[in-house]
């Protein structure tokens, strides 16, 4: 397997993996158009892992969004989470 075939087959992985995760959001949401209680604290708890934009950009919701219900709840998120400086190394 050539490394392009590699790559490709890591991010089709990792799509699958996101579109999973989308679809939990999804499916604990009600049809009436509005956020759950269900689905804000699966957003809190996936943001205090992966930070504010990579959850907002995963779950396709506004960023303000998801630092409104974080800052509703009392909840603070590190800008930048500690497993980005440990795999980037940022100094």
């Amino acid at each position: 397997m050539s490394k392009t075939d590699t790559r490709t087959l890591i991010r089709a992985f990792i799509e699958e993996e996101n579109e999973n995760r989308r679809a939990e959001f999804r499916s604990l949401g009600s049809a009436k158009g509005r956020y759950t209680d269900a689905q804000k604290a699966y957003a809190i708890e996936t943001a205090q892992g992966m930070g504010v934009m990579a959850t907002a950009r995963l779950l396709n919701l506004h960023r303000k969004t998801v630092q409104r219900w974080l800052r509703d709840k009392g909840v603070q998120v590190k800008r930048c989470p500690d497993w980005v400086r440990d795999w980037a190394y940022i100094p």
